[in-house]
């Protein structure tokens, strides 16, 4: 078969098994090298991908994503919902009343945000799905009139309270004023449910009915606080925001997710790229080694270059049979620790479970993984790039032998 000579010269070389056994230890720590840093990239990228997904289930889906509110309220919330244009990756857009609050048990006192939803209408099911995926104790039924509350279970425990439990809520807005100062908008209110979201929202989670909250805040019929959006991927709603902003009525607000817990995103964006440099340097230091064992390589085969030379190989030719040389290195370990990072990252919980490794803190679901397609061709192309420019100096150096230094004593 039809091969060009730098081509089959470069596989040739690569493939001898004589020669200086340094240069091809180093070539094969090279390889390993490529093989771990690929597969380890891979992996390790999957686990966070997946920590970030969670974050994004267990938060961004029970808290504001993206919220249209006004300071003294909307008195028709139909008509703002109806001139608001439908945005991308929007699920639902309904209203809700919400404030911040004080719960207070038999032994202790607790600041949260409260969250009036409205069950009744068909859009309301993307905020009720979160809640009964993650229900823990009792039932999610948050009829108008009942006062039951829906408490986060690290909120339940620090109140000491379950269902069928009362608890006192006071209610931030609502207040009335007396002869004897600001009277507090409160009412006892009924645990009808604990949820788990495994998350720092479980700290300050209380849901209730929207129309019970909004007589608790002595609010007109009607009314709400504001307008909600939710989206099939809770970073949609930064775009939204950017959008609507301009376009929005000056006495309307927008408020975003990003207000309250963008700091813990950007940390976890901040890891991710932390962990990808500190691993992409094993590449890195893999691809140092391919130009030391490529420089052994020219050196050892100074002679046979020279002899090609006069045989009439032209400098350029004599550079690629060198960058495919170190190339195949960087092929077969990409696509060794491609092959590695898929199988691993696929079977990660498997292979930990076997280990003997406890994964209680992960749930049930063991470690969230979720491999991303863009993130894997990405470092498989960085791994061959790297391996590219490594090769370029000693293809290089190669050129640059000339037939009658390099025989005169041959």
């Amino acid at each position: 078969m039809f091969q060009p000579l730098s081509l089959f010269l470069g596989l040739r070389y690569s493939r001898a098994h004589y020669g200086q056994r340094f240069t091809r230890f180093i070539q094969r720590v090279s390889l390993v090298g490529i093989v771990l840093g690929v597969a380890a990239l891979i992996i390790v990228g999957s686990v966070m991908n997946g920590f970030e997904g969670e974050l994004k289930k267990r938060i961004l889906t029970v808290v504001p994503q993206l919220e249209v509110q006004r300071e003294s309220g909307l008195d028709n919330w139909r008509e703002t919902a109806a001139s608001l244009p439908p945005q991308p990756g929007q699920l639902a857009l309904v209203p809700e009343v919400s404030t911040a609050g004080v719960v207070q048990s038999a032994q202790q006192l607790q600041a949260v945000q409260i969250q009036g939803v409205f069950p009744e209408y068909d859009a309301s099911g993307v905020q009720l799905a979160p809640l009964q995926q993650h229900l823990e104790a009792g039932r999610l039924t948050l009829a108008p009139g009942s006062y039951e509350v829906v408490l986060g279970y690290a909120l339940a425990q620090q109140l000491n309270v379950w269902p069928g439990q009362q608890l006192r809520l006071i209610a931030a807005g609502g207040g009335i004023y007396t002869p004897l100062g600001l009277l507090p908008a409160q009412r006892l209110v009924t645990v009808g449910a604990v949820v788990r979201m495994q998350s720092e929202a479980d700290q300050h989670l209380l849901v209730m009915h929207g129309a019970d909250l909004a007589r608790i805040l002595r609010m007109a019929p009607e009314h709400v606080t504001g307008l909600r959006y939710y989206f099939a991927d809770p970073f949609q709603s930064l775009a939204a925001a950017a959008e609507l902003r301009p376009e929005l009525d000056p006495q309307l607000e927008l408020r975003s997710w990003r207000e309250s817990y963008g700091h813990l995103f950007d940390a976890v964006s901040m890891e991710k790229r932390m962990i990808n440099l500190m691993l992409g340097l094993i590449i890195a230091v893999a691809a140092f080694n391919i130009v030391s064992s490529l420089m052994m390589v020219v050196q050892d085969k100074r002679g046979d270059i020279a002899i090609l030379q006069t045989m009439g190989m032209a400098a350029h030719r004599v550079r690629r049979m060198i960058v495919f040389q170190g190339l195949v290195n960087g092929v077969l370990g990409s696509s060794l620790g491609l092959a590695l990072g898929l199988l691993v990252a696929l079977n990660l919980n498997t292979i930990v479970s076997a280990l003997g490794v406890d994964m209680t803190f992960a749930g049930p679901q063991g470690l969230p993984v979720i491999v991303d397609s863009l993130q894997v061709v990405s470092t498989v192309a960085a791994a061959l790039l790297l391996t590219l420019l490594a090769t370029l100096f000693p293809a290089w150096q190669a050129s640059r032998v000339l037939p009658a230094h390099a025989l005169r004593y041959e």
